[in-house]
């Protein structure tokens, strides 16, 4: 799912994430409730007609923008009350809020409201965390059957997520699902990855979470990943992913390919003809436009360059998960999963920019 925090896909319209293929993006329900507002958006007809944007949306809770931005916060069973992070007026966001505002945005999938612990984390603190999440799930859904919210403007029901919790304890984590898939929701998410924490442990919060939930529902990895990231999760049974590294990295310049993430900006790439990648079909790619002639546009500020390289980021991660389905039906995933591997070998960084 490309990110859209603020209602839009940086660089991108969505006439050009349809022609991509994105069937669905993500929008922030922390960010778009303090600016512009859930009730203007609302007024405009909820966040699919805000933005011109036909196809599905899911929102996240909140919650882990309240614990990655909110210089004051103090957690309660009621909810979160904190100072938002644009003027530091006072605020409260708690299940009962936090699903209001998904409503009225009228996302498809709505995030239920969680407490993303931090790594590293106390055992006593992530268990305590852990039930209160569960305690909040259960508000959540209290809510939306008395509320009944619908999705995109149309009489469909919005679905709702519940997020796996547990920090890197194996126990918690089974606990946390178990709980979750007992309240019952349309699909589940493991949360609190992607925090800090060394890859291991990442890779193990899923091992640790998707044995306890049902396979005939959607499972969903939060902010992940990068690519062998994301396929290395596929064979764990994830089926959704959001992150911001494609459109991120597109903005220093580098671009993911065969030959692994490269950053155009370098001098190497000045006068080099070729497209980011042969054979891509991406707006850049097909397009003509050289690695040398993106370094130029990088380099002198213009913003065609970023958006020539997030057009072509979001192809390749959209790319490469029709690549795993179409691995999976074929049984070749094993290969695919070698093959990414081999192009990714490690965590991958942007390469450093070297001087003009």
């Amino acid at each position: 799912m490309p990110v859209g925090t603020q209602g839009t896909v940086k660089a991108t319209s969505p006439e050009e994430l349809r022609a991509l293929g994105a069937a669905i993006i993500l929008g922030n329900t922390y960010h778009l409730s303090v600016r512009p507002g859930a009730d203007l958006i609302r007024e405009f007809g909820g966040l699919h007609a805000f933005m011109r944007w036909d196809r599905a949306i899911l929102t996240d809770s909140g919650g882990f923008q309240v614990w990655s931005l909110a210089k004051l916060r103090k957690i309660t069973e009621e909810g979160v009350r904190f100072q938002n992070h644009l003027d530091g007026s006072p605020s409260l966001l708690s299940p009962e809020n936090s699903m209001a505002i998904q409503a009225a945005l009228g996302s498809d999938i709505a995030m239920l409201f969680d407490e993303c612990p931090p790594y590293p984390c106390e055992r006593g603190y992530a268990e305590q965390s852990g039930e209160l999440t569960l305690r909040w799930a259960l508000r959540c859904k209290e809510w939306a059957a008395e509320h009944r919210p619908t999705a995109g403007g149309t009489e469909l029901p919005q679905l709702h997520f519940g997020i796996v919790q547990g920090s890197t304890y194996a126990d918690l984590r089974e606990r946390s699902a178990r709980g979750l898939v007992e309240i019952g929701f349309d699909g589940y998410a493991v949360g609190g990855v992607s925090v800090g924490e060394p890859e291991h442990e990442m890779m193990a919060a899923v091992d640790h979470s998707v044995p306890y939930l049902p396979e005939d529902k959607p499972r969903y990895a939060m902010g992940l990943g990068t690519p062998p990231q994301m396929i290395e999760m596929v064979a764990r049974g994830i089926d959704m992913f959001d992150c911001v590294l494609p459109t991120r990295v597109a903005r220093t310049g580098s671009v993911y390919t065969g030959e692994g993430l490269l950053n155009l900006r370098n001098q190497r790439f000045a006068r080099d003809r070729a497209p980011i990648e042969e054979g891509c079909a991406c707006p850049s790619c097909a397009g003509g436009f050289s690695r040398g002639y993106l370094r130029h546009l990088l380099k002198a500020g213009e913003v065609l360059g970023i958006r020539l390289t997030t057009l072509h980021n979001l192809h390749f991660y959209l790319n490469l998960l029709t690549r795993a389905r179409a691995a999976i039906e074929t049984g070749t995933f094993a290969r695919l999963r070698s093959e990414i591997a081999a192009q990714y070998p490690a965590k991958p960084k942007p390469e450093a920019s070297s001087p003009s």
